[in-house]
């Protein structure tokens, strides 16, 4: 198991759009792949959009990215790019 503590810096946070691409990622991978609120320990599995919304993960929440699978380097090295990339948004 992976796990690497990470922000949301993008300015719009975990909304929608960006939810989205991230569950159209973690599901092409094998593993589990989970972003945990530091602040109350709440769990979302990043392969349910409902989950990533309910996170409330707003700009500069601090996550820990949890990642356990037989292509757990390769999943965890891209939904981290995802997220240091603003999740491809301008802002």
């Amino acid at each position: 198991m992976l796990s690497d503590k990470i922000k949301i810096i993008n300015k719009l946070g975990l909304h929608t759009r960006a939810a989205a691409k991230l569950v159209a990622l973690a599901s092409r991978f094998e593993s589990r792949i989970e972003l945990i609120r530091i602040d109350s320990d709440q769990r979302a599995n990043c392969k349910s959009i409902m989950a990533l919304i309910l996170l409330g993960g707003k700009c500069n929440t601090e996550l820990e990215l949890a990642v356990n699978g037989a292509d757990e380097f390769e999943a965890r090295d891209a939904v981290t790019e995802l997220i240091v990339n603003r999740f491809g948004e301008k802002e």
